[in-house]
């Protein structure tokens, strides 16, 4: 494909920026080399920076079925501590649930939202790309506003402020999200001290599309109740 002159500009401008998104480094011969060629400088971007960022075991998930491992956050309501754990093992049921992205790459700066839209390759959304990650699979928007919210730690001040995705604040942000009445038009806590996980589970089921009554639900939808009460006997112990 032959670009002319004000074209090449606006790709190189392009360019740039996805650099500085990927934080990826890449010399002047390697952009001059992809020219005649741009599908495979884009192919190799991502590539680059899922190897720069990511660990060899993509999908190294947990072996134990009904259990997920514990919270980074210390403290809080044994009940919305039990069901954060039990999204977890729907979403991100790894080893290492803080640092993956959709697609089961592991990434270790989490000073911020990794921000990486994944193609996926099946289910309902097959086509389209997801920037889920973290132990709650959060979308890259769904953090941000609800890190705007919940956040206990933002750096910065007004429209300069940045939420760091540390394995305590995804922690933090989902709890306290969880916890707020008027986010969900219900009392959450006081449900699942009522034992009406099934209810909880459905009205999470919209933003947490896997918990068994959304459009992707998994091989570990059906066992959530059943986690849910391990959970909670881990967390009220």
């Amino acid at each position: 494909m032959q670009l002319s002159n004000k074209a090449k500009f606006l790709y190189l401008g392009c360019l740039i920026l996805i650099l500085l998104k990927l934080r990826l480094d890449i010399s002047k011969s390697q952009v001059d080399a992809h020219w005649q060629t741009p599908k495979q400088l884009f192919s190799q971007l991502f590539q680059d920076w899922r190897d720069k960022n990511s660990h060899q075991a993509p999908y190294a998930y947990s072996t134990n079925l009904y259990s997920t491992q514990p919270l980074m956050m210390a403290g809080g309501d044994p009940y919305i501590r039990a069901l954060m754990r039990t999204i977890t093992a729907s979403e991100a049921n790894v080893k290492r649930p803080y640092n993956v992205i959709y697609g089961g790459q592991y990434v270790d700066d989490l000073s911020h939202h990794p921000e990486v839209c994944v193609p996926i390759v099946a289910g309902p959304n097959v086509g389209q790309c997801s920037t889920a990650a973290g132990r709650y699979q959060m979308l890259d928007f769904t953090w941000s506003k609800q890190a705007q919210l919940y956040h206990p730690r933002p750096s910065g001040i007004w429209r300069w402020k940045t939420y760091s995705f540390e394995a305590e604040y995804q922690d933090a942000v989902v709890y306290e999200w969880l916890s707020d009445s008027n986010a969900w038009g219900t009392d959450i806590p006081q449900l699942l001290r009522q034992g009406k996980i099934t209810q909880v589970l459905k009205l999470l089921s919209g933003t947490w599309t896997s918990l068994g009554y959304g459009i992707e639900t998994n091989s570990m939808s059906d066992y959530l109740p059943k986690i849910y009460q391990n959970m909670l006997q881990e967390e009220l112990s």
